[in-house]
């Protein structure tokens, strides 16, 4: 007999992004400093993962490693306890050396984006012979790696790749939900996607835009992690932009308490994750050797 989760659910906050712009939301954070306060904020609002993209003064989208040596110190300034995730992707022509450079960081996290997929009128590039590479060397850091999943087929590389021990256990699973292109926010599909994941998974979900906050409840409801922040939508609800990062998460911790869950404090999360603790990484923020 089903039964609603009960556990802690762990809330990653994407702060920035690369595509929202100010014009959109004029409370986006786009310098290191701002990205460290907004961090922080979301921290105190419930979040445990700071999911971490970099621009521009100007906003232009940037992988630039100073810059993102930059916002990562802030963020460890201002949220120590903070679980960040840098993002690995990067435009079209980028290689795989500087759509990596950020692990070089050595934070506990990143993204992969395992496939490819039209997102509008562009391509989402992500070549099976990158995708290895780059999975090579976010274990070659030390870093641990969260598979970005955008349609059924992406799960199905993630099998494969997962049999030829290209990745590793215990995976983790980003579903990504309503994107033009991907797959739609219908609650079943995120029904069918994590039905197919491993024993042993753990996932989160994020709906973009208007379908950020039925998707973060039908999570809740099912026991899978949640995503939200302005780099998925700009709005806290229709015609409304969100005042911050912060206010979204406060949304998801509230409706997480009020379904029964507890919200996975940074440190808690590490556990639930399957992370090493802060304690046992070393002065360079690697974890010890897999």
């Amino acid at each position: 007999m089903f039964e609603p989760a009960t556990d802690p659910v762990v809330i990653s906050c994407a702060i920035t992004g690369n595509k929202t712009t100010r014009d959109m939301n004029p409370n986006l954070p786009l310098t290191p400093r701002e990205q460290g306060i907004a961090a922080a904020e979301a921290v105190t609002a419930g979040a445990s993962i700071i999911h971490l993209h970099v621009r521009e003064d100007d906003g232009a989208e940037s992988h630039a490693l100073q810059r993102f040596a930059e916002a990562v110190a802030e963020i460890q300034a201002r949220a120590p306890s903070a679980i960040i995730e840098v993002s690995t992707r990067a435009a079209i022509g980028e290689g795989v050396h500087y759509r990596g450079n950020c692990l070089e960081l050595r934070t506990e996290m990143c993204s992969l984006n395992v496939g490819s997929i039209n997102i509008g009128d562009e391509v989402f590039l992500n070549e099976p012979k990158d995708v290895r590479a780059l999975a090579a060397r976010i274990y070659q850091f030390g870093v641990e790696p969260e598979l970005d999943c955008f349609d059924i087929g992406h799960l199905e590389s993630i099998f494969t790749l997962r049999k030829a021990g290209v990745l590793r256990d215990p995976l983790r699973f980003l579903l990504v939900l309503g994107i033009s292109g991907g797959v739609t926010a219908d609650p079943r599909n995120l029904i069918h996607m994590v039905s197919l994941l491993p024993p042993g998974s753990h996932w989160c979900a994020l709906g973009i835009g208007r379908f950020q906050l039925g998707i973060a409840a039908q999570a809740l409801v099912m026991g899978g992690n949640v995503r939200v922040g302005l780099e998925d939508t700009a709005y806290y609800r229709r015609g409304e932009v969100a005042k911050s990062n912060a206010q979204l998460v406060e949304r998801v911790a509230r409706l997480a308490r009020e379904l029964g869950r507890d919200v996975a404090s940074p440190d808690l999360a590490r556990q639930l994750l399957n992370l090493a603790p802060r304690a046992t990484r070393t002065a360079d923020g690697a974890t010890p050797t897999h």
